[in-house]
This record gives structure tokens, sequence and C-alpha cells, in this order.
């Protein structure tokens, strides 16, 4: 299709570069005038790719559109117009005038919040709900038919910057991409907007931006963070305008130490704190506030208000001050309209915009090997001088961090609402810390310089078995804190999703000093004076990705490994189930592990997982989730660096009971097998094989016995059974009873939800599977018993079965013949063979799957090799 792209901005460059990609034509660009000597983003991509590029002043004079204008739009022959972001007002001349008329991005749900503002007015009206909208132009102010929309939860601390980069931007060109696509296909709705809920407000500017205190914390909040960063929330105190940025809600009732500062109309005095200022609405309830813009533009750390400036100028060094020249010629590309950079030069009154804060931020990469900055670093060092100060200090790794805070919150805080409902009225308080323990920021390489031994140093001497017996000290609260997270009965919470994490932390800190290489003799060199020998060396950054059904026990099965040998780590919790993650990263903390050692960052695997994936700085990943995100992972890993991948995938494991067993202590053992952690279990044994002589009596005493099963409260001792993790998980289970018993499997016991609130799945009995099956071939991850017979003395033919399978995590067998067992073991392919036992795994015994249910192992000593490479050193002598 020929496209004429009518906009601006980084969202209009890319929206312009996917349509390319796509295929299109676009056969102009319409963008603004350069400004300070500098071509939009948009505009310089276009010229790169010699698209004709117009800049037209104004489209429009007096109301009416300009002819001259008009004329040069519509001698291209567009059929469609696309404006991704748009600041101009485009003339229906021109709107009208493609057969396919214009389409428009706006970053709102529409008819909510029409109007040039709408993100900021998202977050100062405290929707929960924010997105976008493409629709068709009209001669409204965004009154036109919708395309499309997308929706996406707005968080507590949100920000217009974050909101927008999280969402608005990314799935705002994929958006894009796809509405024309739409159109491409003759798909493309039409829908009118309802005038229902319809809301417009005008531009915000700093005038308008003044805070209101007669309100409660968290309208001032919402106020805040909606003008954050432009225009900037602003009020008047210690004799100036103090204009605040970076507020998040403080609702945990416990009101900080600190210096006061007294701003006229709040309900109380502000307080300085370490954490940044806290205020107070008139409700008494607390928001704090990161960062202050002073009247002369300066911005400063919350914290730092009453203290002086830094005194200390450092000197450079002679390499630093070829950094500084480096830096500086960066500044004046950026900043072609001044004649010189000088230190008093300020980046933002030379003419600098938030693209160019970008554009330092990557110069700044470029030139000083991988450093990373925030955004914030440039907007709290405005001025060349301030900013090379700045610069070499985290160059020499003298940031100026503080301690780092916990900040507590009981269980009823934003952070556990997504706890099951039924549990809220507990007595059982935990102690969660709010903030997301990440030094590093979302950039690795930001503590680039902690990758080496010598950054673990302090965490093998003296270190190595404290935060083991910190975990020790906290297991009641780590197993209520899973159990409320996951859905684990809290009995199985303490004995195995925090008990074994407490075993694997002290089995490998028993390695962190035995770690070591060998001698080699290399008799084919001459002459014959040599010495080769290896050393193992830790890899150096590490992701740790971790499922939701044990979250803590998975999260230490590879970290305790993975800081034994050496590395930091960036550990990834399951979005469901982010709790005991960050309560470890408190305990790492108290243990005294360095700062940028241990990094805990919840989120999505699509954003945060991805990102790890593909991060250049990150030497490896150790995964445990679905075969089908183990091959994406591999993909990314092997496109970005090459890095080294462990991954732990899906299994079908097959349990073989044979007729000479001890038939009560297999229908013990395989009920746990199926049913044990409410069948979230990556070896759960996903098939039984019953030999035909003892299948009837095996299954009628399995259903007596899961009849017995107490299913209810997790954190009540005497349940069995808890709830299944997450809604869609539970919807995922009753379909899959759904397809086996359509295709013919009987279902003996359970197959539906349980009728009381929350996620309860009734433990289920399938039999007469067939290997054709659904239920036959797929994992269920859930308390589903998949049964099958096979004829008696049938070895070699129930094998054969049993590994027509492309999972290979775990399998097991029943029988009293050691021959035979011994026989099937060998046969059996599957990183792990249970005899006349099941689920028994321990933190010295190596554990890893095979086909694709994974390589690479945790715990043992093999372990210790995911995370260590091997040098070779060979000299004469």
């Amino acid at each position: 299709m020929r496209i004429a792209i009518i906009g601006q901005s980084l969202f209009g460059q890319e929206v312009y570069s996917r349509l390319r990609k796509e295929g299109h034509q676009v056969v102009g660009v319409f963008t603004i005038p350069d400004k300070d000597g500098k071509a939009d983003p948009l505009a310089l991509e276009a010229e790169k790719d010699h698209v004709p590029v117009f800049k037209f002043p104004r489209w429009r004079l007096k109301g009416k559109a300009l002819p001259e204008v008009v004329e040069q739009y519509k001698s291209l022959g567009a059929q469609l117009n696309v404006l991704p972001f748009c600041s101009q007002f485009i003339p229906m001349e021109v709107i009208n005038a493609p057969e396919h008329g214009s389409i428009i991005y706006h970053p709102s749900l529409l008819p909510r919040h029409r109007g040039a503002s709408a993100i900021n007015w998202t977050l100062i009206h405290g929707d929960k709900k924010g997105g976008f909208t493409v629709f068709w132009a009209d001669d409204g102010l965004d009154t036109g038919d919708i395309l499309l929309q997308k929706e996406c939860d707005v968080l507590p601390d949100d920000t217009v910057s974050s909101l927008y980069n999280r969402f608005l931007f990314p799935e705002g060109v994929n958006g894009m991409v796809e509405a024309v696509r739409l159109i491409t296909e003759g798909k493309a709705p039409r829908i009118p907007q309802t005038e229902e809920g319809a809301t417009y407000e005008g531009i915000q500017k700093k005038e308008n931006a003044k805070i209101n205190w007669d309100q409660p914390a968290e309208a001032i909040h919402n106020w805040i963070r909606g003008n954050d960063k432009v225009p900037g929330a602003w009020t008047e105190a210690n004799g100036q305008m103090l204009t605040f940025f970076g507020s998040t809600l403080n609702d945990n009732g416990l009101v900080p130490e600190g210096d006061t500062l007294d701003i006229p109309g709040a309900s109380q005095p502000g307080i300085i704190t370490k954490v940044g200022l806290v205020l107070f609405g008139n409700d008494g309830k607390m928001l704090v506030v990161k960062n202050i813009q002073l009247e002369d533009g300066k911005m400063i750390p919350a914290c730092h208000f009453f203290k002086s400036a830094e005194s200390t100028t450092l000197e450079l060094t002679e390499e630093e001050l070829v950094t500084a020249e480096t830096i500086r010629d960066a500044w004046q590309r950026i900043l072609p309209n001044v004649a010189e950079i000088e230190s008093s030069t300020d980046f933002f009154k030379s003419g600098a915009a938030s693209v160019d804060v970008v554009r330092l931020i990557e110069e700044v990469k470029l030139q000083c090997n991988g450093l990373e900055l925030e955004n914030e670093d440039v907007y709290m060092a405005t001025t060349f001088g301030d900013f090379i100060q700045m610069l070499i200090r985290k160059l020499r790794g003298e940031d100026g961090e503080e301690e780092q805070a916990i900040d507590y919150v009981g269980s009823k805080s934003c952070l556990l609402q997504k706890v099951i409902g039924y549990l809220l009225h507990k007595s059982h308080m935990v102690h969660m810390p709010r903030c997301i323990y990440i030094y590093i920021y979302i950039y690795i390489n930001k503590f680039k310089k902690q990758m080496s031994t010598l950054a673990m140093s302090k965490y093998r001497d003296g270190h190595r078995y404290v935060l083991a017996d910190l975990m020790e000290e906290h297991q009641e609260e780590l197993a209520t804190i899973e159990a409320i997270d996951s859905g684990a009965v809290y009995t199985l919470a303490l004995k195995t999703h925090v008990g074994m994490s407490i075993q694997t932390f002290r089995y490998f800190a028993g390695w962190c000093d035995k770690i070591q290489g060998t001698t080699i003799p290399i008799n084919q060199a001459r002459p014959n004076r040599n010495l080769t020998f290896t050393k193992k060396e830790p890899v150096g950054v590490c992701g740790i990705v971790i499922p939701w059904n044990y979250p803590l026990m998975m999260l230490s099965w590879k970290t305790a490994a993975c800081l034994a040998a050496g590395n930091t780590l960036v550990i990834k919790p399951a979005q469901v189930t982010p709790l005991t993650a960050l309560k470890f990263a408190e305990l790492t903390v108290k243990a005294g592990i360095p700062k940028g050692v241990v990094n805990v960052l919840p989120g999505s695997g699509s954003l945060v997982g991805q990102r790890l994936s593909d991060h250049p700085d990150v030497r490896k990943i150790g995964f445990t989730g679905s075969t089908e995100i183990g091959k994406h992972i591999m993909k990314s890993c092997a496109l970005s660096n090459v890095k080294k991948v462990s991954l732990e995938l899906g299994g079908k494991s097959p349990l073989i009971i044979f007729a000479d067993c001890d038939l009560s202590k297999a229908i013990q053992m395989g009920m746990s097998s199926v049913f044990f952690n409410k069948g979230e279990n990556c070896i759960a044994a996903g098939r039984l094989f019953l030999e035909n002589s003892i299948h009837d009596q095996f299954v009628q005493k399995v259903v007596k016995e899961v009849k017995k099963l107490k299913i209810g409260d997790p954190l009540d001792r005497a349940t069995n059974h808890g709830p299944q993790n997450h809604h869609a998980h539970l919807q995922k289970l009753i379909e899959y009873c759904q397809k086996g018993v359509k295709e013919g499997a009987t279902l003996v016991y359970g197959g539906k939800q349980v009728s009381r609130p929350g996620f309860f799945f009734e433990p289920t009995i399938f039999t007469n599977v067939e290997d054709h099956m659904f239920v036959a071939q797929e994992e269920s991850f859930g308390p589903i018993m998949i049964i099958s017979r096979f004829p008696d003395g049938d070895i070699d033919g129930v094998l054969q079965r049993a590994n027509a399978t492309e999972f290979g995590l775990a399998s097991g067998v029943f029988t009293q013949n050691i021959n035979k067992a011994l026989y099937v073991s060998d046969k059996l392919q599957a990183g792990t063979v249970f005899i006349n036992t099941y689920n028994k795994t321990d933190v010295a015994a190596p554990f890893g799957g095979f086909k694709q249910s994974g390589f690479g192992k945790d715990l043992g000593e093999a372990a210790l090799n995911e995370y260590l490479k091997i040098k070779t050193v060979t000299f004469e002598y």
C-alpha cells in the first residue's frame, strides 16, 4: 500500500520503519521543521532511505488549508495516511484525500481522555486500566470511529514515562502496524465512539500543575506521577518553587524519622529521610518523593535536600581527561547550535529534549565500555561539568550509593493483592520488602566491575553459611508466604519448598573453597619442559528464570550453585509468584552479601526474561519452565552472544508398576507421584502403566484413598490439597479433562473445579487411556492421574510405550525383582529413574532431563559446572 506518514518522534520513526519492513511503500514523510539545527528522528530515518521528506511549519493559515501544501501532499498519491504521533493540525483536505482515509494513534482508551495530555490524565485520575486507540480521523477532537484498542494494567507507581515505555510505545507501534494490515486485508472495523464515559482534559502546563494539598495522599501521588516528567507537579516551600518527581505510595503506617520541611497548605510538614521526601495527604496517609527539582532547574535526590552540594571535585587522570573530551564531542554533536561546550553549558537550557537524553546515554555507552546511565543521571547533572564529575564517579565505581533500605509491608498491601480472596481474613501476618532488589536497575553492565571472583570474596569469606542460617530462622515466615503465593500446603512448603532450599544453600556453601582445576601432562610438546593446568572460573553475570510451582526451591537450586561458583546474578521469579524471591533478597542483604551480587527483578517473561536472554553482558541463563519457552530462550541466547544455557523443561514422566511390586507401597507412592504439590510438579508421573493383573485392584484402592484427601485452605495444617496456582492454570486443567473424556478415556474420579471460592481442582483419575490420546501424550501439570494397562510380562513392550515421548525428565519402576528393576532403569530414557520410590530428590544428586525435557543439571557437583568455565593454561620453562 502507498502510505504517507504524518508525524514525528522516535515513535513515528519506529512505525515508519516497521511499515516499510511489512512491504508497504512510504511515498512521503511529513514532519516538523528542524529544531535548533536538529532534524526529527523520523525525518532522519526517512532521509537515509531516500524517501521524500516535507517539513511544513504549518498546514493552514487563519483556519484554511494552504493550497501549496495540500497540492504537494496530493502529488504523492497516497492511499492511506498514518499519523503515529502528530503535534500539527492537519486540514481535512489532507485527512480525507486518500482512498482509505487517515488513521491516528491516541494513548488512551477512547472516548476517555480525549485531548493532548491523555497519558497524564490517565494517571492523575488514578485509572486502573490504560491503553491506546487507533482510530479513523475525523473533524472532531479524537472522536473518530475506533479501528482497534489495546489495554494494560496501570501499576500503582507508574509514571508517564514508565507507562509509555512499558506498553504504550512498544505495543502502540505493533498496534499501528496491525491496523494497517487490517486495512490492507479489508478487515478494518469502524466502531463509532460512544459519548458515555467520554472525558476531555486540556494540556497540562506548568502553571496548572501546582499541587493541591487538601486531598488524600493517593490523589496527591496520582497528581505528581501524572505530571512526571512534564510539566512537573510543584509546590512552594523553603522560599522557592520545588518540583517533585518519582512518587510512590507508602502505606505501611510507619512515620520515618528525618528533618522536617514546612509546606504551606499541607496537613503536615514533609520529612526528609534516607529514602526520600515523605509527604502527607489530608487523610494522614503518606507518599514518598524520590527527586526534587529546584527553582534554578537543578534536580537533586530528595534525601539530599538539606545537604550541601558535593564539595569535593574530582581531579581527573590523563585517561579520564581523554574520556571527558570524547564526551564533550558527543555533547557538541547533540547540541550543534552551541558554539562551544563549556563546563557551565546546561544540556536542557541549550535546547536538548527527551530524545536527546536517549542519544546521550547511547553515546556514553558507546564511548565508555558499555556503561549504561539512567535518564535521571542526565536530569541530575545538567551542566557539562557536573555531568563529567558524575560520569567519572560511576566509571570509578564511586556512585555514592547508600546502604539498601528495606521498606516493609504487611500481607494486605498492594504487593499481595493477588492472594486468593478467602485467605485475606487470616491472621498470619508476614513482612515483605516493598522494594524490588536490583542494584543494577534493568541494565546488567552497571555492575560489570563486580563480575569477578573478587566480588564474591566477601561472600565466600565467612558469609556462606549465614544465608542458610537466616533462611532457617525465617522458615515459618517463608513457608507462610509460599503457601499464600503459590497455594502450596503450609506443611509441605515448610518441609520441601523451604526445607530443601535451606539444605541446598548449606550444601553448595561447602563447595565454595573446593572448586579446583587439574594439572595435565602434555607429552607431545617439545621441549619437554612444560606445565599445563586448568582453572575453573565464574562465567560472569547469570540470569536465573524461575517457575511458579516451587518458587523458592527452584530459586535455591540454581542460585546456590551460581553463587558458590562466584557469579553475580539476576533472578526473575515467575510473574504470579514473586514474593519469596523478594523475601530471599532481603535475607541476602542481612547475610552481608555485597550489593549487586544478587538482584531480583519481578515481571513478565516476555519483557524481563526476554531482556535477560537478549542482553550481551549476561553470560548464562538457567531456566526452568515449558519446552516451548525453553526453545525460544535457546534461540535468543544464540542470537545475542551464544550465552551458556541450562534448561529444565516439560515432562511426561512414565511410572511402570509391575505385578510383583509391594502393592501398598506402589499405591502410596503412585498417589504421591501424581498428587504431590497439587500435581504442579515437574517430575510428576504423567502416565502410570499398570500390569494387567493388578490394574483393577490398584485403581479401586487409589480411588478410595483419593476420596480421603482434604481439599482446602493451605494454611490449615490438616489440608492435603491446596488451590492450583492461578486461574489460567485451573482453566487449562478443566479443558485437559474435557479432552480426555471426548477422546474416550474413562473418567473414574474428579475432573472438575471444586465448588467453593478459590482455584481448587479435584484430584482426578483417568483409566483406559490409549497411546494416541491427548492425555497420554501431553503434560497436565496438575493432579490428574493417567492410567494405562499393559499385558502381563510384556517388559519390552511397556518400555517402548514409556519411551515413546519427546520428554525425558524423570521415570519410575515398581518391582521386587532386582534384575527387572535394573534392566528397566537402563532402558528408560530419562534423566532420573526412581526404583520403588518416587519424588526422592536430594541436594547432592544431579537433577535434569533428556530429549526435549532439557539439558544441564541442578543440584550436586554437576550443577557447579553449569556456572563455571574452564581455562587451560600452558607455559614452558
